[in-house]
């Protein structure tokens, strides 16, 4: 029960990473707020942490709308008297997103907006319940190609992301005195609805199996081992740095796939 009593807003909670990391932390004693665009989705997240024994509210925004995201901060601050704790997850990768020369920019300013300005927007609209506490966490949702380049283009992705870990170091930085901690989540492909459907082909899942020293996609449930952990009073020491959940993957020259 390493988060008894906290009070953690997750978002794109509805599924995937924000699925699995709010019955996590549920089932390490924190009582969620899960944040989604989608209301059934939303509420489907709620009903699995209150089925594995866990309190849960769900509050419903488009993130990229500043009013929106004021609004489901206050809806859950008010549901659960404040917040100590916010994972900025939610995130898309659009189909379209490719080299610079070309991905649109309706592509890229779409990508932007929710991977990046919506992290901002949530920190912003975020940070004055977290300082209420003296003790809060933001942990934000990067990827791996905040660190590396991809083999396969992803341009407005990997910026977008790159933007996620710069201002999360910002943001640590900044509050460090304040009892404000930041950390940056950087998990390698991962098994989520989005993952899985791009890589339905077999041969683009070949292509990607080379990279993947264990020859696997995370499952959600073990990037959310690390959400809970860093989310909790053992980590109070950790802040603006990036946590690196790959199996390896930075770590390795392609892999042959007939190993």
């Amino acid at each position: 029960m390493r988060l008894k009593d906290k009070r953690v807003f997750i978002t794109g909670a509805g599924g995937g990473i924000g699925r699995a990391s709010a019955l996590k932390c549920a089932a390490e004693g924190a009582r969620v707020i899960v944040c989604d665009i989608n209301p059934e989705a939303a509420m489907q997240s709620v009903r699995a942490v209150a089925d594995a024994g866990g309190s849960a509210v769900a509050v419903i925004a488009d993130l990229t709308d500043e009013a929106a995201c004021n609004k489901a901060f206050a809806e859950g601050a008010a549901a659960f008297g404040g917040i100590d704790v916010i994972f900025n997850n939610a995130g898309v990768c659009l189909s379209g997103d490719d080299g610079p020369v070309e991905t649109g920019l309706s592509v890229w300013n779409r990508t932007i907006a929710i991977n990046l300005t919506s992290v901002f927007l949530c920190c912003k609209a975020g940070i004055p319940y977290l300082l209420q506490n003296g003790n809060g966490v933001i942990i934000n949702n990067a990827s791996i190609v905040a660190l590396v380049g991809s083999a396969f283009p992803q341009i407005a992705y990997t910026a977008a992301k790159g933007g996620v870990l710069a201002m999360t170091r910002e943001i640590a930085v900044m509050y460090a005195r304040k009892g404000l901690r930041a950390v940056a989540l950087c998990p390698g492909p991962t098994a989520t609805p989005l993952v899985k459907a791009f890589l339905a082909d077999e041969q683009a899942w070949r292509l990607r199996r080379q990279h993947l020293p264990m020859g696997r996609l995370a499952q959600p449930e073990e990037i959310a081992n690390l959400v809970a952990f860093l989310a909790s009073d053992e980590a109070s020491f950790m802040t603006g740095s990036a946590y690196v959940v790959d199996g390896g993957l930075t770590s390795a020259y392609v892999i042959d796939d007939t190993i």
